[in-house]
C-alpha cells in the first residue's frame, strides 16, 4: 500500500481524538489559556454539559490580529521559549488545543490586546478557518464553542448525559481555581446551579479558596503541609485520618501550579495512611509541589495529565515523611465533625422529636451508629449485650419514689474532679459507662472515649516503635524458595533488595528470571513465599515501591494490639481511665485506632446546653 502525506484536517481530528475527549477536557484547554494569559477573573458557560455551547472568557493579556491567526495552527505557541521542553514554566505549550478544538466543533474567538484600538475575530468550522474580521471587546479573550463533535458525529456516542458532563467540567474547573485562588471563577449555564468562586484576598489566599470549594469542614480537620528536600518542595493541606470519604476524588495534586493525577503521588499518599485509614476509605489532601522544571517531564501525554519525576523515589519520600510526620504532629487531635454526628444523633432521638414509643407511636428498630454509640432500643435503653446494673430507688418521706441515684457500686467508679486535670486536652476521668466508654471533663465541655480503640492504638504504636528500634526477626529457610519471574520483575526485586532485607526479607537474583527467598520475617510465620514475591514485583512495577510486606508486618501488629487491648466491658479502676488519657495525650495517631474509626469524641459544653434549651 502506497504511503501518503494526510490532510492538515484529519491530521487534526488524530490530534483530536487524544486532546479532547469530552466537554471537560475543551474546558480544561481553555481555561489553562486563560490562566497562563495572567487572566484576574475568569467566567465559564456551558449548555447541555458542554455538548451545545462552552464559552470562556477572561481579562487577560488578549493576542494581536497577527497572533490570532496563528493561534488556530497546530503547534503554534508562544509559551515555549528556546524550544525547550525542560523548562515549560505555563500550562499550556504543545499548541494543540485550539486548532484540534475547531476541527470538531464549531469555534469562534473575539480578543484584544492593550495595544490594539479594538479587538478581532476569527471563526472555525469543522477544521475550515475564516478570515480574521474587527470586533468590539474590551481587553481579554473569549472563546466559543458550539456544537462539539458535529464534524464526528461518532464520538458524540461516547459522551454520558448532560448531568454527568455537567458535573465533570465543574470537577475540572474546580481543580484548576485551588491552585490559583488570586483569579476568580464563574461557572454558570442552563445545565447548573450558578457557581462564584470570587479571589481570595488576605495572607492566606489558598486556605481561603480552599474553604471555598471544599467548605470550611475541611479547613477545620487538615493539617498545615510544608516541607523541603533537595530543592523540592511540599506544601498544602492534609485532612486528618478521621475526616475521610469514600472515594478519591477530593484529592488534589499539584506539580508546579499544574492539576495532575500521577500514580507515583497516589503511592505515596496511600503509603502515608496505611496504618491509620481503613482500606476503604480515602483520605482529603490538596498538595503543591514545586521544583525545578528539569526535574519533572510534562510531556508525557497530550493531556498533560501525567507527569514523571527525575528522582521520583525523592519525590515520594518527601510525601509520604511530611503527611507522616504531620500526623505524629496532630497527635490525639480528632475530626470535628465525630462531634457533629454525636449531637445529631442525639437531636434527633430527643423527646421533643417524637422518637419515643410514649407519644403513642409505634415502638422503631433498633438505632445503630457505629461511629458514636453502641446499639440501644426505641425506648432508649440498651440493647441486649450492653445492660448495666439495675440502680437503686430513693424512696421520699411520702414512701414515693423521688429520683434514681446510681448504685453503689457505680459511685464506687466515679473519679472527682481534678482542676489542673480538667484543663488537659482529654480532661480528667469522671466516669466509666457500659464498661465500655471512659467519660471526662475539660475546661468546656465532655469527652467520651472508646476504651478499646483507645488502648489498641497506644499499643500498636509500642509495637511499631519496637520493630523500628530492632531489625526485624527473621527465619532462615532450610531450603531457599525459588520463585520464577519475568526477567524484567525479577531484576527490580534484585535492585530493591536492600531495602527489603531491612523488613525481614533476604533475596537475591537467581538466574536472569528467578529469585531465590532465603529468609522471610519471623513474625509472619508460614506464608505464601511465591504470591507475596510475585505480589511485590507487581507493586515495583505499578508503584516504583514494594510497601505490600512492610504492611503485611504493619498488619500483624495491628492484629496483635487488637488482641492485647483493653477489651470492651472490662471494668476500669479510676487511675487506669486517667492513665489512659494522659497516655492518648502523649501518643501520636491517638485520634483514631488501627481501622481508621475515631478513639474518642468531644461534646462542647454550650452544645449541650442547646440540646436542653438552656441556650
Amino acid at each position: 500500500m502506497q504511503v501518503r502525506q494526510l490532510g492538515e484536517q484529519v491530521i487534526n481530528q488524530i490530534a483530536a481524538g487524544e486532546v479532547i475527549e469530552r466537554p471537560a477536557s475543551v474546558i480544561k484547554e481553555l481555561v489553562e489559556n486563560a490562566v497562563d494569559a495572567g487572566a484576574s477573573n475568569i467566567e465559564i458557560v456551558t449548555a447541555a454539559g458542554g455538548k451545545t455551547l462552552m464559552r470562556v472568557a477572561d481579562d487577560g493579556e488578549g493576542m494581536r490580529r497577527d497572533d490570532l491567526n496563528l493561534a488556530i495552527r497546530r503547534h503554534c505557541t508562544s509559551k515555549i521559549s528556546d524550544d525547550d521542553l525542560f523548562d515549560i514554566r505555563s500550562l499550556g505549550f504543545r499548541g494543540e488545543a485550539l486548532p484540534s478544538i475547531g476541527s470538531v466543533a464549531r469555534l469562534a474567538i473575539q480578543t484584544r490586546h492593550r495595544e490594539e484600538d479594538h479587538a478581532w475575530a476569527i471563526a472555525v468550522e469543522g477544521g475550515r478557518q475564516l478570515p480574521v474580521t474587527p470586533a468590539a471587546r474590551t481587553r481579554g479573550t473569549q472563546v466559543e464553542v458550539r456544537d462539539l463533535f458535529f464534524a464526528t458525529p461518532a464520538r458524540l456516542k461516547f459522551l454520558k448525559s448532560d448531568r454527568a458532563e455537567a458535573s465533570a467540567i465543574t470537577e475540572i474547573v474546580k481543580r484548576i481555581a485551588l491552585a490559583y485562588p488570586q483569579i476568580g471563577f464563574a461557572l454558570s449555564g442552563a445545565d447548573r446551579q450558578p457557581l462564584n468562586w470570587p479571589a481570595a484576598r488576605g495572607g492566606e489566599p489558598h486556605l481561603a479558596r480552599i474553604a471555598q470549594i471544599l467548605g470550611q469542614d475541611f479547613v477545620d480537620n487538615a493539617m498545615d503541609i510544608d516541607a523541603e528536600r533537595e530543592g523540592v518542595r511540599l506544601t498544602g493541606f492534609a485532612g486528618l485520618p478521621t475526616h475521610h470519604r469514600g472515594n478519591a476524588q477530593h484529592q488534589f495534586f499539584y506539580v508546579n501550579g499544574r492539576p495532575v493525577k500521577d500514580k507515583l503521588l497516589l503511592s505515596g499518599l496511600r503509603g502515608a495512611y496505611a496504618d491509620v485509614l481503613a482500606r476503604d476509605r480515602h483520605p482529603v489532601v490538596v498538595l503543591f509541589l514545586d521544583l525545578d522544571p528539569v526535574q519533572v517531564d510534562v510531556n508525557v501525554h497530550p493531556a498533560k495529565a501525567d507527569v514523571r519525576f527525575r528522582d521520583s523515589q525523592l519525590v515520594r519520600g518527601l510525601l509520604v515523611g511530611s503527611i507522616k510526620h504531620s500526623l505524629v504532629q496532630a497527635g490525639h487531635r480528632s475530626s470535628t465533625s465525630n462531634a457533629a454526628v454525636a449531637l445529631d444523633a442525639l437531636r434527633a432521638h430527643a423527646p421533643g422529636n417524637g422518637s419515643g414509643a410514649a407519644y403513642g407511636r409505634p415502638a422503631a428498630a433498633p438505632r445503630w451508629d457505629p461511629e458514636v454509640f453502641r446499639p440501644v432500643n426505641a425506648s432508649g435503653a440498651p440493647a441486649s449485650g450492653f445492660a448495666e446494673q439495675p440502680q437503686e430507688r430513693f424512696v421520699g418521706p411520702d414512701g414515693a419514689d423521688a429520683f434514681d441515684v446510681p448504685s453503689a457500686d457505680a459511685r464506687a467508679h466515679e473519679v472527682p474532679v481534678e482542676s489542673e486535670k480538667t484543663g488537659l486536652p482529654l480532661g480528667a476521668a469522671r466516669a466509666q459507662v457500659h464498661e465500655t466508654y471512659i467519660i471526662a471533663q475539660t475546661g468546656d465541655g465532655v469527652v467520651i472515649v472508646d476504651q478499646h480503640a483507645a488502648h489498641e492504638r497506644l499499643v500498636y504504636e509500642r509495637l511499631k516503635e519496637a520493630l523500628a528500634k530492632k531489625e526485624v526477626a527473621r527465619q532462615i529457610l532450610l531450603i531457599p524458595e525459588i520463585v520464577e519471574l519475568p526477567e524484567e520483575d525479577a531484576a527490580r526485586l534484585a535492585e530493591r533488595a536492600d531495602d527489603l532485607e531491612k523488613v525481614g526479607l533476604s533475596l537475591e537474583a537467581f538466574g536472569p528470571g528467578a529469585i531465590a527467598v532465603r529468609e522471610t520475617p519471623a513474625i509472619l510465620g508460614d506464608m505464601d513465599i511465591q504470591g507475596m514475591v510475585r505480589n511485590l514485583a507487581d507493586e515495583l512495577a505499578e508503584w516504583d515501591t514494594a510497601d505490600g510486606l512492610k504492611e503485611k508486618l504493619d498488619h500483624v501488629a495491628a492484629t496483635m494490639a487488637c488482641h492485647g487491648s483493653v477489651r470492651a466491658g472490662r471494668r476500669m479502676r479510676p487511675e487506669e481511665m486517667d492513665a489512659l488519657l494522659r497516655d492518648m495525650e502523649a501518643t501520636p495517631l491517638s485520634g483514631q485506632c488501627n481501622h481508621g474509626r475515631p478513639t474518642w469524641v468531644e461534646l462542647k459544653l454550650t452544645d449541650i446546653e442547646k440540646l436542653f434549651g438552656r441556650k
